[in-house]
Parts: structure tokens; C-alpha cells; sequence
């Protein structure tokens, strides 16, 4: 089938990024001629832009280490731009370019209300598709939580899906509280899909990876504590923390992936610094966040790995226990399971007769 892929495929954050590679690269794979739906809407590109150049908001990020995230920049736009894509079109008007025999909706924070510039975006919610099949594919709510429920007209929107899965439980909750949808937990495409790095890209002797910002003293004191007593230097990847012994600021998406493929442990507390140490099988400890903490807690109970979740009252000792012993030997059969069972999802839902729940 023609299939158009509608994600967030230009923001400046390699989650972002990888997700919609690797769902594009494994709807290909499924024999689907398949494009990226290339919105660029000035307005969200600046915010996108200020954001990436300033990203520690709301402490400023050193005047120094702007030309390093500028080139992270065009790095991110240099990758987008080598993937099959539409014509550009604009958010802030209807539809999009193209008629396609499926539109695939996932995954990323497509439906967060709380999303600090994508918040309720109707094309997200599929007003103004043209598509002989809608589907959703791991979509999530992001932060927006299920208690809050939905109103009637995001109902409808949605009602309009002919599939829909999604890859937390907050968000399946809400879809079946406020619309009555019974959808699958599906993996993030960058855990179904499996991404291989294309070069090696560890710098020096640094085997233990920073991936986040913003973290909470006591994890930052307990980060350097186990590092000395394990004779380890931290690498801080994509964003400076200063008390990380090395900082590189601006790889670009393949770099990113190859250097969590070879790190030796991995101190993050983003969602996809979650997946990629689960990816590639690298011990790790996630500190909870607010902003975080929906998707990431459903990421860790959903693969059983709930030990790596860094929490300030179990103290120094939790975290370096989880830094220090390797990942369980039964993750490789429970991510083999959802892998197949998010593969069918996908395929089942782009089955013509198939219709949401």
C-alpha cells in the first residue's frame, strides 16, 4: 500500500527522531511504499529551534555551547532530510498533500494535551486525513494523564481510527475510560524495530553514558560517587551536565545510536535513554521525573525492569546495583514476545477489514 507516516519526525530530540526511522524503516520493510508526512509550521520550528539551542530552560545554557547545539541542529535537519518524505505543508493548514491507502498515525507524544507547543493538534487526532485507512501505531498521551479524561469532540476524533494501539498503560486507560476503545500495549518502534548504529562513535575511555538534563543533586552525587569507585569517566551525550567528566553536545542521530550501543552503562532520565539500554542490552538507571514519569514507569513495568528506576529514598546503593548488574537474561524473551506481538498489531491493523474496538 501507499502509506503516509505522520509523527514528529522534526523534533530536535533523537527519541523523536528514531521513532519515526525506524517505524518508517520497518512499514518499508513490510513491503509498504511508505513516506514520511513532512509538516514544517515556522511557528513550531522556532520554538523547536530556541529550545534546541537553549535546552536546560529555565537555567541558561552556556553562551559557549551554542555553536555546538547549533550544529546538532543541522545535523537532526541533514538526517530528516535523507529519509523518503512528502512534499512540505504547514500544520496550520488543513489536510496535508497527498492521498494515501493508509496513514499511520505514532508514535511519540502525538496525542499529549500537555505537550508544550503540539498540544491538540487536530491533524494528530486524524481531522483532515485523506486516507482510505486510519490507523495509530504506539501513539501515547504523554504526560496528560487518564483521571483527566477526554472531551467529546477528541472523542469522536478518535472514534474515527479504524486501529488504534498504544505503547503505555496511562494511555490505554484513557482510551478506554473515555471512549470505550480497547487497544494492544505495543513497544516503542525503536524496541520493535531494533536500530543498529552505522559507525562506532564512543570518544576516549568513557564507557558509562550521561543521556538527560536537569538532574536531581542527589542522583548527580550518586552518579559520581559509583563512577569513582568503579575507576569509570561519564560521558555526557546531547546535552551538557557539568558534572559529567566529558561533554559531547552535537552528535548527530547515527552518532547517538552507536555510542549507546557500545556504552558500558547507561544514567539517563529520559524515556528513550530507557529504550535504547534496553535495546542494546546495557545496564541502566533512569531518576523519575515529572514530565517523564507516565511513559517511563509503563516502559519499565511493561518489560518487567522496574529495579532500574532511580528513586532518592532508596539511596546511592539502589542506583550503583543497578548500574553494576547486567540486564535480566529473561528480558530476551519477554522483548521477543512483544516484539511479535507488536508486529502483528501493526499488520493486522493495516488489514483492510480491520476496525477499532
Amino acid at each position: 500500500m501507499k502509506v503516509g507516516l505522520l509523527t514528529l519526525h522534526r523534533c530536535i530530540n533523537y527519541g523523536s527522531y528514531w521513532q519515526a526511522r525506524c517505524l518508517l524503516e520497518g512499514l518499508r520493510a513490510l513491503g509498504h511504499d511508505t513516506r514520511l508526512l513532512d509538516h514544517r509550521t515556522p511557528r513550531l520550528a522556532r520554538l523547536e529551534y530556541r529550545c534546541a539551542l537553549d535546552p536546560l530552560q529555565p537555567h541558561p545554557s552556556p553562551r559557549a555551547d551554542r555553536p555546538a547545539y547549533a550544529r546538532k541542529v543541522r545535523r537532526f535537519a541533514e538526517a530528516v532530510d535523507a529519509l523518503p518524505r512528502t512534499a512540505a505543508f504547514s500544520l496550520d493548514e488543513p489536510g496535508h498533500p497527498d492521498d494515501f491507502d493508509a496513514v499511520v498515525v505514532g508514535s511519540d507524544e502525538m496525542w499529549n494535551f500537555h505537550h508544550p507547543w503540539y498540544a491538540a493538534c487536530r491533524l494528530f487526532f486524524g481531522e483532515g486525513i485523506r486516507a482510505r485507512r486510519l490507523v495509530a501505531h504506539a501513539c501515547t498521551f504523554g504526560n496528560y494523564p487518564a483521571a483527566r479524561g477526554l472531551q467529546s469532540e477528541w472523542t469522536r476524533r478518535l472514534l474515527r481510527f479504524d486501529s488504534i494501539s498504544v505503547r503505555d498503560h496511562n494511555s490505554r486507560d484513557l482510551l478506554q475510560q473515555a471512549a470505550g476503545i480497547e487497544c494492544p500495549l505495543v513497544l516503542d518502534p525503536c524496541l520493535q524495530f531494533e536500530p543498529g548504529p552505522a559507525s562506532p562513535a564512543v570518544r576516549g575511555p568513557a564507557t558509562a553514558i550521561v543521556y538527560g538534563h536537569s538532574f536531581s543533586s542527589w542522583f548527580q552525587h550518586a552518579a559520581r560517587r559509583w563512577a569513582r569507585h568503579q575507576g569509570l569517566r561519564l560521558l555526557s551525550i546531547g546535552y551538557r551536565n557539568d558534572w559529567a567528566d566529558e561533554q559531547w553536545l552535537d552528535p548527530g542521530p547515527e552518532d547517538f545510536a552507536a555510542c549507546l550501543a557500545q556504552a558500558g552503562s547507561v544514567l539517563t532520565n529520559f524515556f528513550h535513554g530507557c529504550v535504547f539500554a534496553l535495546r542494546f542490552g546495557r545496564p541502566f538507571a533512569c531518576e523519575d521525573s515529572p514530565y517523564r514519569s507516565i511513559k517511563v514507569r509503563s516502559l519499565l513495568r511493561h518489560l518487567d525492569c522496574g529495579d532500574r528506576l532511580a528513586m532518592e529514598g532508596a539511596g546511592p546503593r539502589a542506583l550503583a546495583a543497578a548500574l553494576d548488574h547486567p540486564l535480566p537474561l529473561s528480558l530476551g524473551q519477554r522483548l521477543a514476545e512483544c516484539r511479535a506481538a507488536s508486529h502483528a498489531s501493526l499488520a493486522e491493523a493495516l488489514q483492510p477489514d480491520r476496525a477499532v474496538a
